[in-house]
């Protein structure tokens, strides 16, 4: 009934899924219950978007996973290597003129070679994958920054601080207290 609210995440997924929908919105993937009930929409053929706060692409598979009763994991990760299509982490960076901000986002794409590093309990080595990725879409989140701060659409001392190797952004950064004391000594 339009303007009904329900209890949880998982309450509301769980009669989504009795209305045959083609596609659910999951507003946040935030416990076990919602995570299963999510992968098996997917599973089931429905195309299921959901959010989780995490600081990569990587770092978001790892949520889900953890997400997952223990009996349930090696099946989870199987499922989300067969399920997932892909994966999106944001940040919102000022722009230069400090007026406005800029979504700036790393592109995880589900390739084979992802989803066996995935299966294979290599997921640490997925960031160094998706580096080469590009070719099918995939960006890391500082290569988005730097072409960014490179392209002087956001402000270089902002990007600075949501970057993950901060060495490449050095040579950009005007706010020297930013810098750890040895950098700005140095």
């Amino acid at each position: 009934t339009p303007g009904r609210h329900v209890g949880s995440f998982s309450e509301g997924l769980r009669a989504a899924l009795r209305e045959d929908p083609d596609v659910i919105l999951v507003g946040e993937l935030r416990d076990t219950e919602t995570i299963s009930l999510a992968m098996m929409a997917a599973e089931t053929g429905h195309l299921v978007l959901g959010t989780l706060n995490t600081t990569s692409a990587a770092k978001t598979l790892d949520r889900i996973i953890d997400g997952l009763p223990a009996e349930q994991k090696a099946q989870g990760v199987m499922s989300l290597a067969q399920c997932l299509r892909g994966a999106i982490s944001q940040v919102l960076v000022r722009t230069v003129d400090g007026r406005s901000r800029k979504a700036i986002a790393e592109v995880l794409v589900m390739t084979q070679a992802i989803a066996n590093l995935l299966t294979s309990g290599k997921a640490f080595q997925i960031p160094m994958r998706m580096e080469t990725g590009r070719n099918v879409g995939m960006q890391l989140m500082d290569q988005a920054l730097l072409e960014a701060v490179q392209s002087k659409a956001v402000d270089p001392n902002d990007a600075y601080l949501y970057a993950q190797d901060k060495k490449p952004f050095l040579q950009y950064i005007t706010d020297t207290s930013l810098l750890p004391a040895d950098v700005a000594a140095g």
